[in-house]
């Protein structure tokens, strides 16, 4: 069922934002007056599963078999449909290459801008209706927990991280992504009450793009819920919260659970803080090496978690400040990916990957979100400057407004299929890539 959930998800999510895309270039086509001969959702080579043409129009509108895009057909353009023999015909007023220069550039532009709008749009919609939590890096008041590799790279539980090459990162969830996008060289943090430098090897940054969770929050033990059939029922009390476990004083929740298994099916002595009072307690771990209760999870019983609510004005504002900060941060980390030291094209993925990043169980916050950061991507990635997307169509454009001269169409059709073929190399690297992880 999750897995039902999760591909329901990326279909839709993914024929929204063709959609608009697809919808950003007919809307532009039509209104210079250029014949739309096609507008599709998936691709249909051999046969549509639904097709419907208009009486008194010329374009023909359907659904593919094939969930791997769309596609808007313009007449008297060089697309993906290679078709050449139209383009051997006198070109006819209604045509692409009728056009002025700066009509065409517009038609080429829309699918990529109509995907930033679409961005800025849910953004602010999930800004008004949901408002905005997160907690601050300041605020992370009991430091990190370390995964191996951040401890190799010499991090330690309980640091306390202030910046990367001396630039704060506000958001506590953002300090891993923020490292690695930025190829920090240090690291700053307070450590036992003293502030340090840790230098980062550049050669840990392709293990930082492949794994996730460097750095997890740090939180007290809490006792938020006692499974009646635990021996510790009557016991322990909702609202315990441990600062000692036989010997050991620590409160932190991950050391604890690190301890417990220590003593599996044994009586332990435990040091508690209930109702302001400290007491001690004599508690059952089972054979498991579990105590038989639920956590305390609420944040906010820990720490002071910034929310914000937004107005109608101020979603759009922040949907606008906050779609713009993501293109320059997806910038950022398309340059990791073109750059082989980083190694991070062994991180590119298919609608796999894509699949992975949507939750088990269906979330509309999460969803929403997701979808406005695909939208982003679709955008970005259609704006480089390569043959058969939207960014190679416009390179052009720009090369003949500036020296008064078109490419030749011979030029055009093999510098498409050059495009092509190289958008093909990506499609199987990614699927490649996928299929590794899956048998990994």
């Amino acid at each position: 069922m999750e897995t039902i959930i999760k591909i329901a998800q990326v279909i839709l999510a993914l024929s929204i934002l063709v959609l608009v895309h697809e919808f950003g270039h007919y809307f532009f086509a039509r209104l210079f007056k250029i014949r739309v001969e096609k507008f599709y959702l998936f691709f249909d080579p051999w046969f549509s599963l639904f097709k419907y043409k208009p009486k008194n129009s010329d374009t023909e509108y359907g659904v593919g078999w094939l969930p791997l895009g769309g596609y808007c057909k313009i007449s008297g353009m060089i697309d993906e449909s290679m078709d050449k023999e139209a383009l051997k015909e006198e070109p006819k007023p209604w045509e692409f290459r009728s056009k002025p220069a700066w009509q065409r550039f517009f038609v080429m532009f829309g699918g990529v801008f109509f995907n930033f709008i679409l961005a800025i749009l849910v953004y602010s919609a999930t800004l008004f209706t949901w408002g905005e939590e997160y907690l601050k890096t300041e605020e992370a008041k009991y430091g990190i927990q370390c995964n191996p590799l951040a401890l190799e790279m010499g991090f330690r539980h309980g640091d306390k991280i202030i910046a990367f090459d001396n630039i704060p990162v506000e958001r506590f969830n953002d300090l891993q992504i923020s490292m690695a996008r930025n190829q920090a060289a240090t690291a700053q943090v307070i450590r036992d009450g003293e502030n340090i430098t840790i230098d980062l090897e550049p050669s840990y940054l392709p293990s930082v793009l492949n794994t996730p969770g460097m750095f997890s929050l740090r939180f007290p033990f809490q006792v938020l819920d006692i499974d009646p059939s635990s021996k510790n029922t009557g016991i322990l009390m909702r609202g315990d919260r441990f600062i000692g476990l036989d010997t050991v004083k620590t409160e932190i929740s991950q050391e604890i659970a690190q301890l417990l298994p220590q003593y599996k099916g044994q009586e332990v002595e435990a040091t508690i803080i209930r109702d302001g009072q400290v007491i001690r307690e004599n508690i059952y771990i089972n054979e498991e090496g579990m105590l038989g209760i639920v956590l305390e999870g609420d944040l906010s019983k820990f720490f002071n978690i910034t929310t914000y609510k937004y107005s109608p004005t101020e979603a759009l504002a922040a949907g606008f400040n906050k779609s713009t900060a993501t293109i320059g941060n997806y910038i950022k980390e398309l340059g990791l990916i073109f750059s082989p030291k980083t190694e991070a094209y062994k991180s590119v993925g298919s609608f796999i990957s894509i699949g992975k990043i949507f939750p088990a169980s269906w979330d509309w916050f999460v969803f929403w979100n997701i979808t406005a950061f695909l939208s982003i991507m679709l955008a970005v990635l259609n704006l480089l400057p390569i043959p058969a997307l939207d960014g190679g169509h416009i390179m052009f454009l720009l090369y003949e407004m500036v020296v008064r001269k078109k490419p030749s169409d011979k030029f055009l059709e093999y510098a498409q299929i050059a495009g092509m073929l190289f958008l093909f190399g990506i499609m199987f690297l990614a699927f490649g890539n996928d299929i590794y992880r899956l048998f990994k």
